[in-house]
């Protein structure tokens, strides 16, 4: 047993079942034993560029002093208060005041929960609960889209479409949750300029409503840049016109800035920041503490906020809602964002990240390069003229980030995408090592693959 403790990736092993775990796979899992502002270091002393961010959350960074403190004097001073019905505490009604204060006009109610996932389930029963108070309870179902991640929870799952996500076996609402398509530019129908394309988006999308039947529909649920689905960057009067197609059809529009809130595009909210949308409710976590501590929140407009609060009882909500210690690392977070410029900082770094990114298309193997401020995507192809697909045997994405890996290069793999999102506080010289350490696991790859023979161009 002693080896054995000694030894964490096969206890990992013998006892975790991960998230999203490829079962049956026997590789001994990376042990990340440290971490400071954006790297990493495993348990043999390896030092690694999280290009990941974490999982799209370490906007300021890890190991920061500061934050430490603030989670543990609020630990020493209250560690645990319910939330529930009339009881608050200083940490979550200083948040909430000051995200209101953030968010776009007359969103100036907060929700909190425990992650994303949680945010979006709330948010789903919200929507639902709001349409019901609005004298409309025949309005239950939602729209989505394809290519879309909206958290694990049972509705977040439901409402997202992601290829491979839905695994035999788990179950899902289909009788009341819809999609149509998604602003999958690189995708788009042959001869079909991104404009044209935009305009078929939007008339699917009052279709689909017209199919429903609008007073059946209660909301619509986007990410304002759809993250895990591979990095979708829509045209820029796109969301727009999405949300005034739900404000002509009554449908609550909710924002997924799960991933896109707090920094990630260079705004508190990239909705009305990036896109000018004031969404009726917007999800949020990830960035709202940096990873620090697992928080989440729903911000409601005063509306939604004054149609729920004409009934007597609201019930939902989670132990850990308003958990002070969570608050008080995000209210640290936040004031170090502001403090440190760091929003800026992403608007002007940002750009360079892209370019850079770029650069990459030369590759044999590299179709598209996406993104916008600290996110960004490159998407594998057999053929760039064709734009057709690396075989999913191959694994392409897995080659690419175990290669880069080896270089010292953490980016994240989904399918034939390597995806990005890394800690806002990246500079220049960081952005260089990305690209160069990123096109030299690359071509690594493509050297691997003509020596097995694979087709490519």
């Amino acid at each position: 047993m002693t080896e054995l403790i000694n030894d964490l990736g096969a206890l990992d092993a013998a006892h975790v079942l991960h998230p999203w775990d490829e079962l049956g796979n026997t590789d001994h899992p990376l042990v990340i034993a440290r971490g400071e502002r954006c790297h990493l270091w495993d348990d043999s002393g390896n030092r690694y560029f999280d290009a990941v961010g974490g999982l799209w959350c370490t906007n300021i960074g890890l190991g920061r002093r500061e934050m430490a403190d603030a989670i543990a004097e609020q630990a020493m001073n209250l560690a645990f208060s319910s939330t529930f019905v009339d009881m608050t505490n200083a940490p979550m009604t200083l948040l909430a005041a000051k995200l209101a204060a953030l968010a776009p006009p007359s969103l100036d109610h907060v929700h909190f929960t425990t992650g994303g996932s949680t945010a979006i389930d709330s948010a789903y029963r919200m929507a639902h609960f709001t349409q019901a108070a609005l004298g409309h309870p025949e309005r239950t179902h939602m729209i989505a889209r394809h290519h879309s991640y909206h958290g694990s929870t049972h509705a977040a799952m439901s409402l997202g479409l992601r290829d491979g996500d839905r695994a035999p076996g788990f179950t899902h609402v289909t009788d009341t949750i819809h999609h149509i398509g998604a602003p999958y530019m690189y995708r788009r129908p042959d001869g079909m300029d991104a404009a044209a394309f935009t305009d078929h988006l939007i008339a699917e999308f009052e279709a689909k409503i017209e199919e429903i039947g609008a007073d059946r529909i209660a909301a619509f649920f986007a990410e304002p840049i759809q993250a895990s689905g591979g990095v979708l960057v829509p045209e820029d009067d796109y969301l727009k016109r999405m949300w005034q197609v739900c404000q002509d059809n009554g449908i609550l529009f909710v924002a997924d800035e799960v991933v896109t809130a707090y920094g990630r595009l260079g705004h508190w909210f990239a909705s009305y920041g990036e896109y000018g949308v004031t969404p009726d409710l917007i999800c949020c976590a990830k960035g709202l503490s940096s990873g620090y501590q697992p928080i989440g929140a729903v911000l409601l407009s005063d509306a939604v906020h004054k149609a729920i609060t004409s009934q007597p009882w609201y019930t939902s909500g989670y132990t850990y809602s308003g958990h002070p210690v969570a608050c008080a690392a995000a209210l640290k977070n936040i004031e170090i964002l502001e403090r440190e410029e760091i929003l800026p900082h992403v608007r002007d770094v940002g750009p360079y990240f892209q370019e850079q990114l770029a650069g990459l298309n030369d590759l044999a193997i590299v179709g598209d390069t996406r993104g916008r401020g600290l996110i960004g995507c490159v998407e594998n192809v057999a053929d760039k003229v064709t734009k057709r697909p690396l075989g999913d045997d191959l694994d392409i994405g897995r080659r690419i980030s175990d290669a880069a890996e080896k270089r010292g290069l953490l980016v994240r793999p989904i399918g034939a995408l390597n995806v990005m999102s890394p800690p806002l506080i990246l500079k220049r010289q960081d952005v260089d090592f990305i690209s160069e350490n990123l096109r030299g696991a690359i071509v690594d790859v493509m050297d691997g693959l003509v020596r097995e023979h694979v087709k490519i161009g």
